[in-house]
């Protein structure tokens, strides 16, 4: 493995943070004696390995970066997707500062720049010590894999937001001199180190690992591979750069492996995906961080039955979801029309049902009881949601985390008839919702799936466009694997033409629409559709008017914005439209400290 010895004075601030925290001090061992103790058994390793799982977001809601500024800073990954299309945060009702150009450049490094580096340090400390170590090759070659696994999920975490970045190969410590002048490697030696140190984990790894799939093994290195280059490929596709077919070919590669393997058969189940107590031996996952409601929870669930649920699907993300007969809403004789709120959730793909509450109404009698309207029609979801789910996952109506009922959806938090569970577009998100845990608050205990086999066939059906190579045997493993699963018709390739949907966006083949319209449906709410359009170069789509459900004004008191002020139509939030989204904010600004402190460039026009 080649080697570049390149050490920046950007690290200083990270110094004066260990120095100064015991614990990461404890977790990143300096002398050689700790060093030597840390690296000296298979179960040393293990648990020295144990910190980098806490880098992938899963329940976690800060990801140690809450109360960022910066566009990066997450809840759930909802964040994220509200600069995008198809989610919207209704509190932010001046919009996203991303879509609406109001962005600025952090002065100091925040944890999207220094948490990545202070993580590959310490993969780097792990490639330094384990080939000295008394174990044997097989295992040194297993966690010297598992090293370069965790650092090259850092690196491609910094190369979506920054492009090229300084590459550290080797372990720093403080007794090492600071050299001015490091700069910053450049996308093509990133993404190429990338993909040079996942190849060789990948072919070094153990097969699997006795750990029900909350390990790295091989598996998890493919799924890596599969979004890495998938991500990598269609940037350098669609931002003009060389090489793309290099990276799709290897998340091709990666994720027919993964298509292979019986392991790895979709669960049958699409919502008990993010809401399941546990996901050991579920079909379909790769990789996946446990919870309990003991010690190890999260908020995931009692966020999305409280108040402080803010996260609602746009107009556009509700119209991706076909119709049963696998056609658009815009040509399926099943659609029966978006101005009743209950007609448009009839002969749907089921996994909406799951993203969004359906429609009803109830009498509450008490804030834990109701009873029925009387009238059949406010109850017509009502065995929909039996059919498909059960009492500890979504059934209707509605309850907060303590089990009070919300008498009808939509809620709008604009009437005010429940202060939790609301929405304030007409399609909150739903997707984490689960009644497992009622009665007890922030201790959910629903394990959450990192890479799951979902991703895989989206990922893979995009990139074997890419390279020209989708047909109908690819859509048949992948887009209609998911199709079947959501109740959803088959998609036939050769019917898809450009009348298919007459609102897709003229510039993309027919059939990239749909199987992109397949991971929008697949993967909402799960934190992928920014940086999707990143790389799509279509981030002019986030600057379209973010609209709601249709309503009447008479119906909401008029208390709920409409389209252009009207006695009927779509809600609309943020008025007016966003400004044309600038070339430059593709790639995010560098920390101003780091361009005082280095040699390092600002990206361009920032």
């Amino acid at each position: 493995m080649e080697t570049k010895y390149k050490i920046i004075i950007f690290l200083l601030p990270l110094f004066g943070l260990l120095a100064c925290d015991d614990d990461i001090l404890d977790k990143l061992p300096e002398t050689s004696l700790a060093e030597t103790n840390t690296f000296s058994t298979n179960n040393s390793v293990r648990a020295y390995a144990w910190q980098f799982y806490e880098r992938f977001q899963a329940h976690n809601q800060t990801f140690e970066i809450s109360g960022s500024s910066h566009p990066s800073a997450n809840v759930f990954g909802l964040n994220a997707e509200a600069d995008a299309d198809l989610i919207q945060n209704g509190v932010l009702t001046n919009g996203s500062a991303y879509i609406w150009n109001r962005m600025v450049i952090p002065g100091e490094s925040e944890a999207s720049w220094n948490t990545p580096y202070r993580y590959i340090r310490s993969a780097n400390l792990l490639l330094k010590n384990v080939p000295d170590s008394d174990l044997d090759d097989v295992d040194k070659d297993h966690w010297i894999s598992v090293g370069l696994f965790f650092k090259s999920f850092e690196y491609f975490n910094l190369l979506q937001m920054y492009g090229g970045v300084p590459w550290l190969e080797t372990a720093i410590t403080e007794q090492d001199t600071l050299i001015l002048n490091g700069g910053r490697s450049t996308r093509d030696e990133v993404a190429a180190n990338i993909l040079r140190d996942l190849t060789w984990a990948e072919e070094h790894i153990k097969s699997s690992v006795v750990s029900e799939k909350r390990e790295v093994d091989a598996s998890v290195v493919n799924a890596l591979i599969s979004r890495f280059g998938l991500f990598e490929g269609t940037w350098r596709k669609y931002h003009g750069l060389s090489d793309a077919n290099t990276y799709l070919e290897a998340s091709v590669t990666a994720s027919e492996k993964l298509l292979a393997d019986a392991d790895f058969s979709l669960h049958p189940n699409f919502d008990e995906l993010h809401n399941n107590e546990s996901l050991k031996g579920v079909s379909g996952i790769i990789l996946f961080k446990e919870y309990d409601n003991l010690e190890n929870f999260s908020n995931m669930s009692t966020t999305f039955r409280a108040s402080n649920s803010t996260w609602d699907i746009t107009r556009k993300g509700v119209d991706k979801f076909l119709c049963t007969d696998g056609q658009t809403r815009w040509n399926s004789p099943l659609f029966q029309g978006d101005t009743d709120a209950f007609a448009e959730f009839r002969n749907r793909d089921r996994r909406l049902y799951y993203m969004t509450p359906a429609p009803y109404r109830v009498d509450r009698l008490t804030n834990t009881t109701w009873q029925s309207t009387g009238n059949a029609a406010d109850e017509e979801y009502f065995s929909v949601y039996e059919s498909i789910s059960d009492e500890d996952h979504k059934t209707l109506p509605d309850l907060n985390w303590f089990g009070n009922v919300v008498p009808a959806v939509p809620n709008f938090t604009q009437l005010g008839v429940t202060p939790y569970n609301r929405t304030f577009s007409g399609y909150r998100v739903w997707r984490h919702y689960n009644q497992s845990n009622t009665g007890a608050s922030s201790r959910d205990g629903a394990d959450a799936p990192i890479f799951r086999m979902g991703e895989i066939m989206v990922n893979h059906a995009e990139a074997m466009f890419e390279l020209g190579r989708f047909d109908q045997s690819v859509a048949d493993v992948t887009i209609n694997e998911l199709r079947a699963r959501g109740g959803v018709a088959a998609m036939t390739v050769a019917t898809i033409d450009a009348a298919f949907d007459p609102t897709r966006d003229p510039s993309v083949d027919p059939v990239l629409f749909e199987i992109r319209r397949e991971r929008a449906v697949e993967l909402m709410a799960e934190g992928f559709r920014r940086e999707d359009l990143r790389r799509w170069k279509n981030m002019d789509y986030a600057t379209e008017v973010k609209l709601g459900r249709w309503i009447t004004a008479a119906s909401v008191s008029n208390e709920v914005p409409i389209q252009g002020d009207a006695a009927s139509g779509y809600v609309q939030l943020v008025p007016g439209t966003p400004p044309a989204f600038p070339e430059h904010y593709y790639l995010f600004p560098l920390p101003a400290d780091q361009i005082v402190l280095t040699s390092m460039e600002q990206n361009p026009s920032w």
